[in-house]
Parts: structure tokens; C-alpha cells; sequence
């Protein structure tokens, strides 16, 4: 490729694309850490070993651009938390909710909310 033919890409393209790999990288690990489950003890070992290496790396990255993945799983839900609940629907307005599954993560950046999580969430049965 000739120099006048190479594109320049802006900083909130690279930012947008290190979200979507972050985001995309994240689901993967919830795949991945399902897929675990199903391995024998000594197997499992080695690959979640494998696995927290590649996400800190992951989150070294973010790091490096600013960003950082905010889970809120088993947490209790506030309707001004930075997330989408899909099941709200379910759910008188008088219920506790808890944060039962986070389908998308939260990333915040330094000057904060970047993009919102989406959640799944469940009744706290007291």
C-alpha cells in the first residue's frame, strides 16, 4: 500500500475499537469460564491459569487507554445504575432486585460512563 493510500484513524475510533474488543473479549470469558466447568480438576487448572493471563492482559489494555470494566453481578439493583435490565418487565416496582447476570459489562473511562452494561436480574427473596 502506497503512503497517500494509508488512512489515519482517529483516537475515538482506536477507543471505540478497544471497547468492542474489551466488551467482546468479556463475553468470551463467560463462555469460556462456562466451558471450564465441564473439564476434569487438572485440566481446569491449567486453563484458567491460561485464562487469567489473557485477562489481565486485557485489562492491562484498558488500562493503557483509560478504560475499565465495571461488573456488577450480585450486586442490588438501582434503577440509576449505569445498565440496562432486560427482565425489568417481570418485577413489581415494591420488589428487591439483585443483578443476576451481566450480559454486556460496564466500562467506565476517567471521566466516567462510556458505555452501559446490559443485566439480567432476580428477586432477593428475604
Amino acid at each position: 500500500m502506497a503512503d497517500s493510500e494509508q488512512t489515519t484513524t482517529s483516537p475515538e475510533a482506536m477507543r471505540d475499537a478497544v471497547i468492542s474488543m474489551a466488551v467482546e473479549s468479556w463475553r468470551f470469558g463467560r463462555v469460556f469460564d462456562r466451558l471450564l466447568t465441564k473439564l476434569d480438576a487438572g485440566e481446569q487448572n491449567r486453563y484458567k491459569s491460561q485464562f487469567r493471563w489473557f485477562i489481565k492482559k486485557v485489562e492491562e489494555a484498558l488500562e493503557q487507554a483509560e478504560l475499565r470494566i465495571v461488573n456488577v453481578e450480585g450486586h442490588p439493583f438501582d434503577p440509576g445504575m449505569a445498565a440496562t435490565p432486560l427482565n425489568i418487565e417481570e418485577f413489581d416496582a415494591k420488589d428487591a432486585l439483585m443483578v443476576d447476570q451481566m450480559l454486556e459489562p460496564i466500562i467506565m473511562g476517567k471521566e466516567g460512563l462510556v458505555k452501559t452494561g446490559t443485566v439480567t436480574l432476580r428477586k432477593v427473596e428475604l
